[in-house]
């Protein structure tokens, strides 16, 4: 496993494109879509300009469970929901972007490196389906 801490991957598609595949992607793998959220319009609403940049949160209901029905593990949550960045940079080209939770969560070791490698895993097949 690489020992990168986050990945970074040219798209095949244009913003809007990628969002709506990557939105697809994320319900045809079984996971739930908790949130999108829009940084160019928060930054737009506090007067600041930049280009398009949209924050996924992503969970899957039976990983989650694994961390948040057992009290020792609850610490953990503040990893939950996964995220995954879609933007654009001055190149003109759209990325995307995640954390490596999968190395992260080696370190702990335990249901938590499973749980959070599945996870990781899974954000992988969703990005491979977009990427170049």
């Amino acid at each position: 496993m690489s020992g990168e801490m986050f990945f970074e991957n040219k798209s095949k598609f244009g913003f809007e494109e990628t969002v709506e595949h990557l939105v697809h992607a994320i319900s045809e793998g079984g996971w739930r879509l908790q949130h999108i959220h829009d940084l160019q319009e928060t930054m737009t609403k506090n007067g600041l300009e930049v280009l398009p940049a949209k924050v996924f949160e992503l969970c899957m209901p039976q990983y989650a469970y694994k961390l948040l029905s057992n009290d020792a593990l609850r610490i953990y949550s503040n990893m939950m929901p996964c995220r995954i960045s879609v933007y654009n940079k001055e190149d003109g080209v759209t990325y995307i972007s995640r954390m490596n939770t999968a190395m992260l969560s080696s370190q702990i070791g335990g249901e938590v490196e499973e749980v959070m490698k599945k996870a990781f895993d899974d954000a992988e097949v969703f990005i491979k389906k977009l990427s170049e």
